[in-house]
């Protein structure tokens, strides 16, 4: 049986503790990202923006505020006291905190009463292994703030705070449901990234596979078909979302911002329609790669057979003048020797010139 990573075991044992634990009970479940769980609040309004930072309930507890609108993020999902304050603070449903803590969430809408609730994936590229990392956002958008739960601090979400920052920003102008709009289209730009880079994969290990094929190839070739999935389990159903807020009557989109979902619809439409071409040549480097393999068999047991009946004559002859007659040719002459290991000699060279002309001692052009 196969040994279990520290991660797995992590999450079984956090599974185990949901075990026959009543619904909307808000337990963490996935890898601990960050040892300590922090808050950023952006209040905004037309007249600018003001920024604070929190790590305990008690002094998220304190805020007070003060603009028309307000963004919060929070890095770090394992504090569930202080997901529960928050909860409380903005009337989320136990449902929701449950899901926001839940880390292996597949992208999903919610519609509550007085906010919409979405799951998607981040993804990124990893430095050290690059091979796609992946961690879930949630966002809550409420009619006048949102709310966006990550893992971990990242730095996807700088440009919407520089955007935030700037003075007389129009960002500032516009309500949570734009926002929220500049939160998914960071998310689905990030996508492009990763697969930009599965392509490029996908392309370098094709000319290996033309080049050299090796079992350690194969197994970078089925790596990357595995990220090639993940990637794709993270978009097919971000396309179905993002659609139905496109087409959706709902207060917390205004008909302008669903505009501007549709551009984010038609992204994930192109990153879909890019995956598959990658999944595409995928598939086709794994049979070059056995074609390869196949190729260069059929070269190494070719040069083996041609080998074996070079040496074939030499057999003949040695077993020839190897019988115990009495009288033999050459027997008795000194230089019988000489002429056998001649004969032998001729004999393959002759073979080897003959196939060396039929080309079956070197590769087909």
């Amino acid at each position: 049986m196969k040994e279990r990573t520290p991660t797995r075991r992590r999450r079984s044992k956090a599974i185990d503790r949901k075990l026959g634990v009543p619904a909307g009970t808000p337990i963490h479940v996935g890898e601990r990202r960050t040892d300590r769980a922090r808050i950023s609040v952006f209040e905004y309004d037309a007249g600018g923006c003001d920024e604070y930072s929190f790590t305990t309930a008690s002094e998220f507890g304190a805020l007070r505020r003060a603009r028309k609108f307000l963004w919060l993020n929070v890095h770090g999902l394992h504090d569930s006291a202080l997901m529960t304050a928050i909860g409380e603070r903005f009337g989320l449903h136990p449902l929701t905190l449950e899901d926001v803590l839940n880390t292996s969430q597949r992208p999903k809408l919610e519609e509550y009463p007085n906010y919409l609730f979405l799951v998607l994936r981040l993804l990124d590229v990893d430095d050290d292994t690059r091979g796609i990392g992946s961690d879930q956002l949630g966002l809550v958008i409420g009619p006048d703030f949102v709310l966006s739960f990550q893992e971990y601090a990242r730095g996807a979400f700088d440009p919407v705070r520089e955007r935030l920052r700037a003075p007389g920003s129009p960002l500032c102008d516009r309500g949570p449901d734009y926002l929220a709009y500049a939160l998914l289209d960071i998310a689905v730009d990030r996508y492009f990234l990763v697969v930009d880079h599965l392509a490029e994969k996908a392309e370098g290990l094709e000319d290996e596979a033309m080049m050299k094929p090796t079992p350690a190839l194969l197994e970078r070739i089925n790596r990357c078909k595995r990220d090639t999935l993940t990637v794709r389990r993270a978009v097919w159903p971000l396309r179905e979302l993002v659609g139905t807020l496109q087409r959706g009557d709902r207060a917390n989109f205004s008909a302008e911002t669903r505009l501007y979902l549709r551009d984010v619809q038609d992204h994930s439409i192109h990153v879909l329609e890019s995956l598959d071409g990658v999944r595409d040549q995928l598939g086709d480097l794994l049979e070059i790669y056995l074609s390869s393999v196949s190729n260069r068999l059929n070269l190494e047991v070719r040069v083996l057979t041609v080998l074996s009946i070079l040496f074939l004559p030499a057999t003949l002859i040695a077993g020839i003048w190897g019988m115990n007659f009495p009288q033999m040719p050459l027997i008795g002459d000194n230089a019988g020797f000489w002429w056998v290991i001649g004969m032998m000699a001729t004999c393959a060279s002759a073979m080897a010139a003959l196939f060396w002309r039929h080309r079956l001692l070197r590769q087909r052009d």
